[in-house]
């Protein structure tokens, strides 16, 4: 119990508390929500911009679904918005939706469709870095991954209630610290990467 007072990021101590883990993920769930779209985000920049991987026309579905759910989460911890989730959860469960697809056509399960992009639909770049057991991970796979756990953690997060968000005061001001962190450090993180590439 000692180590979930010390977590600033748990919000309502005393619900962390009482709930165990479950308690401390309800308190979390935006944040994990957050820190999963910033990495999807940074991710697919770093790919195309850094890597010069050319994006493919789903590809870019799911980035439109994807960009836009790291500012509304942003914004909606900052704001300490309860309903956060009725604008955000349609687009991560349509991004699930569109990198399920597309991730059945890189794995050859459904015919690819006809794509009137540059590179096609089917093209996979991590194959010749992933082999063995972890050939199975491509990029839709990334985006259906985050997108999943967005999905859940903003599930858990409407379903919860009202303690769930930290009270007015230090602890929100934790929480909010902890929204910037996450996105600068997320970005940091990826502008080194790209400096070593």
């Amino acid at each position: 119990m000692a180590q979930i007072e010390k977590l600033p990021f748990a919000g309502d101590e005393e619900q962390a508390q009482a709930g165990g883990f479950v308690g401390l993920l309800t308190a979390s769930c935006r944040h994990i929500a957050l820190l999963a779209a910033m990495i999807a985000t940074c991710g697919s920049l770093f790919f195309s911009e850094v890597l010069n991987w050319l994006p493919c026309q789903l590809c870019w579905y799911q980035r439109i679904l994807m960009y836009p759910l790291t500012l509304i989460l942003t914004v909606g911890i900052l704001r300490r918005d309860r309903g956060m989730h009725w604008y955000a959860l349609p687009l991560s469960l349509a991004g699930m939706g569109v990198s399920t697809y597309h991730y059945l056509e890189v794995m050859k399960i459904i015919e690819p469709s006809p794509c009137s992009g540059v590179v096609p639909c089917s093209v996979d770049y991590l194959t010749p870095l992933l082999t063995g057991p972890l050939s199975f991970v491509k990029i839709p796979f990334l985006a259906l991954v985050a997108f999943t756990i967005i999905s859940i953690m903003l599930g858990n997060f409407a379903v919860a209630d009202d303690q769930a968000l930290p009270a007015e005061g230090r602890a929100q001001a934790t929480a909010r610290w902890w929204a910037v962190g996450i996105v600068a450090g997320t970005v940091v993180v990826f502008l080194a990467l790209a400096a070593l590439v």
